[in-house]
């Protein structure tokens, strides 16, 4: 898995592999060791109806958003959540960006006639 992290947007990028583990009920993980500490970042599949975001980051994917973009692939739009800050739904929020590498799946899955 692929992090990127700048500012108030946050992107997952995985490979086919990471996303048959993903189905398959596993988190997927990148984890950075660096003197005196970690950084881990991972994603998991989830029953709930709206995406969350915990922790140190921690995707909480539903599946009810994954089936979808699944069924596009190859493609090169990914999914885009955003996620208020406030509670209470004020204008500041974290722009997360899920996709899955568009050349893997090509390689994987042919490309689609559409």
């Amino acid at each position: 898995m692929k992090v990127q992290m700048q500012g108030q947007s946050l992107r997952f990028r995985i490979d086919e592999a990471e996303l048959a583990a993903l189905q398959a009920g596993q988190a997927v993980d990148n984890l950075t060791r660096f003197p005196g500490g970690s950084l881990r970042q991972s994603v998991v599949l989830t029953d709930a109806a709206e995406p969350m975001l915990e922790g140190g980051v921690r995707l909480h994917l539903p599946r009810a958003l994954l089936e979808p973009y699944m069924a596009r692939l190859p493609c090169r739009d990914g999914l885009t959540i955003r996620l208020p800050l406030d509670a209470n739904g004020g204008d500041e929020a974290i722009e997360i960006d899920f996709e899955v590498d568009v050349r893997d799946s090509v390689r994987n899955r042919g490309v689609s006639r559409r």
